[in-house]
Order: C-alpha cells, then sequence, then structure tokens
C-alpha cells in the first residue's frame, strides 16, 4: 500500500510534466492581461436571446403580449448588443497574430459595428426561418402545427443555430461562428459547418448524423433525412504535403432536391434540380436534373409511379 509521501509525490511528479512547455505549448493559449476570453455560457445566453427575439413567446420565460413585444425585444436588443459585442472582440483577440500591433480600443470598435451589423440582419434571418419552418412542418405529417415545429423539432434548432453562425462568418467574425453551430451539433447532432450556403426553406427529417461541409451550397427548397452526408472525398495537398484550406471540395444540391436517409454525397460534384436519392447510396459523380438514384434492389418497389420511399 502506497504512503501518503508516495502519493504526493507522484501529484507533484504530474504537476511538473503538465507545466513542462514542451507539452503544454501546442495546446496552450496565452492570455493578455485586459482581453476577454471566448465565454460557451456567454454564448449560450446570446443564441437564446436571439432565439427569443426570432420567435416571440417561444424561448424564455417572457410571457409576450401584442402590446408589450417591443419592450421586450429592446431589452433582449441591448442585451445581446453588450454580449454578442465582448464575445466577437474575444474573438478578434484570440486569433491575433500581431498583439504588439494591435489597438484593443480599435478592436473594440470594430466589434461593436459587427454587432450592431449582425442585429440589424435578424429581420432577414427571422424571414428565412419562418420558411425554413413552413418547410418542415408542410414536410411531416407528424407535425400539428408549425408552433410544435418550432417548439420540438431538433432540426430548427440547428438551421436556427447556422443561420446566426453563418452570417457572423460572412460579416469576418473569427472563431464565435464556428464555436456557435458546434454547440447546434452538440443539442442536435446536426453538423452544420457555418461556411456552408443553404437556401430557402430548408428543412431535415429527424436530424440526427446530418453532415454538411463548409463548402457545401444547397439551394431552395432542399430536404434531407437523417444521416446523410455532404462531404468531401479527399483533400489536396500542397509540395509540403500539408491540407489547402479553404478549396471547393463538398456537394452542390440545386433546389428541389430530396435525399434519403443515410445518403452520402462526396465531393465537388452537382446534384441537378427536382432529383431525389435514395437511402443508404453513395454518388461521386455529377447528376442531372429530376435524376432518381436507388440502391438496385429498391429501384422498382421504392419509385414506382413516382413514389418516394
Amino acid at each position: 500500500m502506497k504512503t501518503n509521501s508516495d502519493i504526493e509525490n507522484k501529484l507533484l511528479r504530474t504537476v511538473d510534466l503538465l507545466s513542462d512547455p514542451k507539452t503544454y505549448n501546442p495546446v496552450c493559449h496565452e492570455h493578455h492581461l485586459g482581453e476577454p476570453l471566448p465565454s460557451i455560457k456567454k454564448l449560450k445566453t446570446i443564441v437564446g436571446l436571439v432565439r427569443e427575439i426570432l420567435f416571440p413567446g417561444y424561448f424564455g420565460d417572457t410571457t409576450l403580449r401584442s402590446n408589450t413585444v417591443r419592450h421586450y425585444v429592446g431589452v433582449y436588443i441591448d442585451e445581446l448588443f453588450e454580449l454578442l459585442s465582448e464575445q466577437i472582440l474575444a474573438g478578434l483577440c484570440f486569433t491575433c497574430t500581431q498583439r504588439d500591433k494591435m489597438d484593443i480600443q480599435e478592436r473594440t470598435s470594430f466589434a461593436h459595428e459587427l454587432a450592431s451589423d449582425f442585429i440589424s440582419f435578424l429581420p432577414e434571418i427571422r424571414r428565412i426561418l419562418v420558411t425554413d419552418v413552413e418547410a418542415t412542418y408542410i414536410g411531416d405529417p407528424a407535425a400539428n402545427s408549425a408552433s410544435e415545429v418550432i417548439f420540438c423539432y431538433p432540426t430548427i434548432r440547428a438551421i436556427s443555430n447556422y443561420r446566426i453562425a453563418h452570417h457572423l462568418l460572412k460579416l469576418g467574425v473569427p472563431l464565435i461562428p464556428r464555436i456557435i453551430s458546434e454547440m447546434g451539433h452538440s443539442e442536435t447532432g446536426i453538423d452544420i459547418h457555418p461556411g456552408a450556403q443553404i437556401g430557402e426553406s430548408f428543412s431535415i427529417d429527424h436530424g440526427t448524423g446530418v453532415v454538411i461541409g463548409a463548402t457545401c451550397i444547397i439551394g431552395n427548397n432542399v430536404k434531407l433525412y437523417q444521416g446523410v452526408t455532404l462531404g468531401a472525398k479527399s483533400f489536396p495537398l500542397d509540395e509540403n504535403g500539408n491540407p489547402i484550406k479553404g478549396v471547393p471540395r463538398h456537394p452542390i444540391i440545386e433546389d428541389d432536391v430530396i435525399i434519403y436517409a443515410q445518403a452520402t454525397i462526396l465531393g465537388r460534384i452537382r446534384i441537378g434540380k427536382g432529383s431525389v436519392i435514395g437511402g443508404n447510396v453513395w454518388v461521386t459523380n455529377n447528376l442531372p436534373p429530376n435524376s432518381k438514384i436507388v440502391q438496385f434492389k429498391a429501384r422498382e418497389s421504392s419509385f414506382k409511379d413516382g413514389a418516394g420511399i
């Protein structure tokens, strides 16, 4: 049996190893005094506030009436502006590579500008999300109302996180969009990179296991089922053997496409307008408009007279 001294020595040895720069340098971010750090807790609050603003009366603890909506929206917007400005500044500081040249006041003003730009776009995000809710409700006979879709369906939570993160990314906000999208991934099991471009009336039935890559382009009125992967085939390498970042490598899905459960679509290929891709299908080539791709044994029964799976 080990003595207290043996245990203490083991713990001290562990402290020494974990404090060795050789071990922590690859995973350590040195914080500079006066700079805010990105906060998962605060970003969750931000997403919650945006949901309350976009869907009044559904999220949060406030009971809204028509004569109080403007007051509460104003309160939420003020709180959102302060929190979002701080987190945008944290992202700008966290990713800065030339801190000796960084003017914190200038960065703070820039963060305020980006936060106000994002907030001014919220009416458009609401408009698009309404089309997503409508598409989900119309496309699911189990949905009893649009309200049920907003309250209960993970697809709306995941898509709302995506649309928040995507616009922040378009504004040039670093790091924060990826954190917000991964929060949605953790909450729902739906993985949508904020860099993807997704049109209106987008729906994901069930949703668990869906993966949408960073350079995907998805048109309007597209429907995915659970387990669908819109991914890359391979990563091009530079002369040093390192992956080349930012290369378009994910599919383009045109309008009115349906992709059923567990289908895998890989590479920078184009799936033509109105196509239907059956479950468990692997697609790596372009498809013309109105294509129907299914497993051979399921072909006759699955699409007889144009019926879906």
